[in-house]
C-alpha cells in the first residue's frame, strides 16, 4: 500500500471512482469545479493506493475557528468495500493525525452521518467523541 497526498487537481482527479462509490451521481465536470472552489480554501486530500487503484481516500481541511483555534477536518472519507477491516482507515486517520501535528492544529475533527454506525464504531476505536451536533439547513 501507498499513501500519497494530493495538492493539486490533477492529482485529486485521480480520486474520482472511489469518490463516486459515496456519491455515485458525481459528474466528472462537477468534481472538477468543485475542486477549482475548494482547492484555494485549503482543501487537500490523502489517497490509499494498491498498485495503481486508490482504495481510501479523506480530503481534509486545514482552518481556524474561535471554539478550538486551527484545526484539520477530515473530509468525505472512503475506504474501497473490498478492502475495508484491512486497516486503510486506520492508515488514512494514523497520517491525518500527523498532517495535523505538523501544521500545529489543536484539532482533528470530522462529520459522519447519524446512520453511520460502522463508522461510528470506527471512530470511537480511534479515540475520536462527539462533542456536538452539525445542523443544516438545505436552501
Amino acid at each position: 500500500m501507498e499513501i500519497k497526498e494530493f495538492t493539486t487537481k490533477a492529482e485529486m482527479l485521480q480520486s474520482y471512482s472511489i469518490l463516486t462509490q459515496v456519491y455515485p451521481s458525481l459528474v466528472l465536470a462537477d468534481y472538477e469545479r468543485e475542486l477549482d472552489a475548494m482547492i484555494p480554501h485549503n482543501y487537500g486530500q490523502i489517497a490509499i493506493f494498491d498498485g495503481d487503484r486508490c482504495v481510501g481516500l479523506s480530503g481534509f481541511w486545514i482552518g481556524t475557528k474561535l471554539w478550538c483555534g486551527k484545526y484539520l477536518e477530515a473530509d468525505n472519507v472512503v475506504v474501497d468495500p473490498e478492502y475495508r477491516s484491512k486497516g486503510i482507515g486506520k492508515l488514512l486517520f494514523d497520517y491525518l493525525e500527523e498532517k495535523a501535528k505538523e501544521e500545529k492544529c489543536g484539532l482533528l475533527g470530522l462529520d459522519s452521518y447519524t446512520g453511520n454506525f460502522k463508522a461510528h464504531k470506527f471512530f470511537y476505536n480511534q479515540g475520536y467523541e462527539p462533542r456536538g451536533f452539525h445542523f443544516i439547513n438545505v436552501l
